[in-house]
């Protein structure tokens, strides 16, 4: 980028000496180019790409989720922070731990009825952040932060540990019976580690309950819906998508990947951001800020990769042998291109504002058609006709 400025600088320069332009002018040209060149390009010495953003949707500030296993709660979280924006609330920092402390004694509760043969992961999907706000609302994260153990980030392995084998004592009986206790000592953990939940608060010289302040915030959860791609299930319907994260058996609407990647583009488009939930863990997304699928592996090569043409089959065959795994949520607000116009998901995600560009990265579309097990977007942005043919 070196000679594009020297360039810049020289131009600037002769039209100082044969106009006899200012130097302040000088300065306002040179910033007004820098500016504009920072909005429109984002690059990095280390990769091929020259990325170009094209559509960009207002989102709250990048936050990290530390050492824990719940980005499911903060890509939702961030989705809803993006449609408030766009409802006119302002920017409102919620509180994702206190979606993770109202999750975590159902999820306890389902492990001790299976006799363990329940997943009792840290992790969720989207669906989990809209039952809690039907079920108890919203806080703001200035009155639950969930900060105890480390003021300055997330930490729950120990935690979840303790958590872990708490349960499983409690079903280490040997021919016993259960106690109701196991319960009240649950959440006592719950309330060392995260902070007990207020049944009251003031915001903003108010006062709410967490479902007050989600009637106050306007954010209704039966606008959105879920949707997945895969052929084992029927299209056009409504199933449980088998992914371990899924623990309450959630449905999504089944749709061909085309339709899906339409969905996404029209999201976008109209305005509208959405949660997306697929696989971060393979070696062609890569920690400098981009995820591609590569025909080969062009690693040191100083061109765009040639990318793979991802059909139906493929995701099928990817989703089947774990390939693709319900690995990662993030929140996609935005789409991108690189030199070669191909397309790309401006994605924010929950590693930091230190990971990636400030924070986001950029996937292309045959990344996101290979690896994506699910959306969640506004029922706004679904074509009618489908919506028809789905009974939304």
């Amino acid at each position: 980028m070196l000679h594009e400025w020297e360039n810049i600088f020289v131009i600037y320069y002769q039209l100082m000496k044969k106009h006899e332009v200012t130097l302040k002018l000088l300065i306002a040209f040179l910033l007004l180019s820098l500016s504009t060149t920072v909005f429109s390009q984002e690059t990095k010495d280390n990769i091929p790409h020259q990325f170009e953003i094209t559509k960009k949707i207002d989102a709250s500030n990048v936050k990290s989720q530390g050492r824990t296993g719940t980005c499911w709660a903060f890509a939702t979280s961030s989705f809803i922070e993006a449609e408030l924006i766009r409802l006119g609330k302002g920017e409102i920092d919620i509180s994702e731990m206190f979606f993770v402390r109202k999750d975590y004694p159902l999820k306890a509760k389902k492990f001790i009825r299976y006799h363990g043969r329940s997943n009792f992961g840290p992790g969720g999907v989207a669906h989990d952040v809209l039952r809690t706000i039907t079920n108890y609302g919203i806080l703001p994260e200035s009155v639950y932060g969930g900060k105890l153990v480390d003021s300055t980030k997330y930490n729950h392995s120990e935690m979840h540990g303790i958590l872990e084998m708490m349960l499983k004592s409690v079903l280490d009986q040997r021919g016993g019976t259960i106690s109701p206790l196991w319960e009240p000592a649950f959440n006592s953990v719950l309330d060392v580690y995260l902070g007990e939940v207020p049944t009251s608060f003031n915001y903003e010289e108010i006062e709410y309950t967490s479902k007050s302040f989600a009637e106050f915030l306007g954010f209704n959860p039966n606008d959105y819906v879920e949707l997945t791609s895969y052929s084992h299930i029927p299209f056009y319907e409504k199933s449980n998508l088998e992914i371990p994260d899924n623990w309450t058996n959630g449905e999504y609407y089944n749709i061909p990947i085309d339709q899906l990647i339409e969905i996404m583009n029209n999201s976008i488009k109209m305005g509208y951001s959405f949660v997306w939930d697929g696989d971060t863990g393979k070696e062609f997304f890569y920690r400098s800020g981009y995820a591609v699928i590569p025909i080969e592996n062009w690693e040191d090569n100083d061109d765009p990769e040639t990318e793979k043409v991802i059909t139906q089959k493929m995701r099928q065959e990817s989703f089947d042998s774990f390939v693709t795994t319900d690995d990662h949520l993030m929140h996609i607000t935005g789409l991108a291109k690189n030199q070669n116009d191909t397309k790309f998901y401006y994605t924010k995600n929950s590693w930091g504002s230190k990971k990636g560009f400030d924070g986001y990265c950029y996937m292309s579309e045959s990344y996101v058609r290979l690896m994506t097990i699910s959306i969640m977007v506004h029922k706004n942005v679904i074509p009618e006709e489908l919506k028809k043919r789905l009974n939304i």
